[in-house]
């Protein structure tokens, strides 16, 4: 059988085989980058293919649940990806403490300034650790990762209220606790 965008989703809900792989051979690339976008700052490559694979393996098991128009088919396939690429994301961030040498300084200082900022990193690395863990994954997606609000919200099954209060929350608790250690700049 021939397959084109139009009858590949029926073919797919009727579990034919053939389908998956026109699909996987249509859409690869863009699965792959939309993964590959969230996945990629923590290096493994591994477990970007096994989000892909755990991708085309939910594609197949919903495939019934899917109610659009071809048009929206790719998009609904990208979003499987992404929140996929998110899950992945989250199970690897909760194994993973924040070291100084994660996050890039702007660097222009003298030596001193420089090992001021060296202590405040760490002293902030130290800080950011001690946020509850679904706080601690609010900030690394938002400032770290540059998702949006809606995407987080959507990611932990919160309302953009309850992220952006989580976020005020959070910023205020760094800052009390970057004033007590009297960091060299500021968190605001």
């Amino acid at each position: 059988m021939k397959f084109n965008d139009k009858n590949v989703i029926q073919q797919l809900q009727r579990r034919n085989e053939d389908a998956l792989e026109y699909i996987i051979d249509t859409y690869l690339p863009l699965i792959k980058g939309v993964i590959h976008k969230v996945l990629s700052p923590l290096e493994n490559e591994g477990m970007i293919d096994e989000c892909i694979n755990d991708t085309f393996l939910s594609i197949w098991s919903h495939s019934k649940k899917f109610h659009g128009e071809a048009t929206d088919f790719k998009k609904w396939i990208c979003a499987i990806a992404k929140y996929k690429a998110i899950d992945y994301y989250r199970k690897a961030a909760k194994n993973v403490e924040f070291t100084s040498n994660d996050i890039v300084w702007n660097t222009e200082k003298s030596a001193e300034d420089e090992l001021i900022l060296m202590e405040d990193k760490s002293e902030l690395i130290k800080i950011i650790n001690q946020l509850e863990p679904v706080d601690r994954n609010i900030f690394i997606m938002k400032f770290f990762l540059g998702f949006r609000t809606e995407d987080i919200a959507a990611k932990l099954g919160l309302s953009n209220t309850a992220i952006d209060n989580r976020i005020y929350r959070g910023k205020k608790k760094l800052y009390s606790k970057a004033v007590h250690l009297n960091f060299g700049g500021s968190v605001r």
